[in-house]
């Protein structure tokens, strides 16, 4: 694995099939964000030409913001990219960087896991009581059919980092 992606980075080789998946989420996400900000950049045309902005665009970027997060959230984990204090383990050794970072994995596998199991229930919950957008009135809950597996990913993605610092430290 390339150590250059950022200087305090120590991402772990994954398997493919997760990398890839990691990867197509993000790309996704991208996506969605690409279209997030070309509407935007419509609706504040269309309002300071017409005075008639695109209904319910603010609607469209919070629900746009939340697929677009949930998305990148993978792909972070698997590069190693969420944030590090390093300040305690500067002058460590690699074999306890990597525990202490296998450590940080379980954390946020846990956090992950909690939060796959309550974003599935409320998924569920915003379906059969039929939330709706204010505006718009676009189900809340279709949102959660790209949320939910992008968490299901990330919590295999930290189990993943996690198994491969372990096997680090054994190293």
């Amino acid at each position: 694995m390339d150590e250059t992606l950022t200087e305090h980075a120590h991402p772990v080789p994954l398997p493919s099939w997760l990398a890839t998946l990691c990867r197509v989420f993000a790309g996704f996400g991208g996506v969605v964000l690409l279209a997030m900000m070309l509407m935007t950049v419509a609706s504040v045309t269309l309002r300071s030409t017409l005075g008639k902005p695109i209904p319910g665009d603010f609607e469209l970027v919070e629900i746009g913001s939340a697929i677009a997060i949930f998305c990148f959230l993978p792909w972070c984990q698997s590069m190693g990219g969420n944030v590090l204090v390093d300040f305690f383990t500067m002058k460590a050794g690699p074999r306890m960087t990597h525990l202490l970072e296998a450590l940080g994995d379980l954390v946020y596998l846990l956090i992950a896991a909690l939060l796959l199991w309550r974003l599935s229930l409320g998924g569920i919950e915003m379906h059969r009581y039929g939330e709706q957008s204010m505006v718009l009135r676009i189900p809340i809950w279709y949102s959660f059919i790209v949320v939910i597996p992008a968490m299901m990913l990330l919590t295999a993605t930290c189990a993943a980092t996690m198994i491969g610092h372990l096997r680090l430290v054994r190293a």
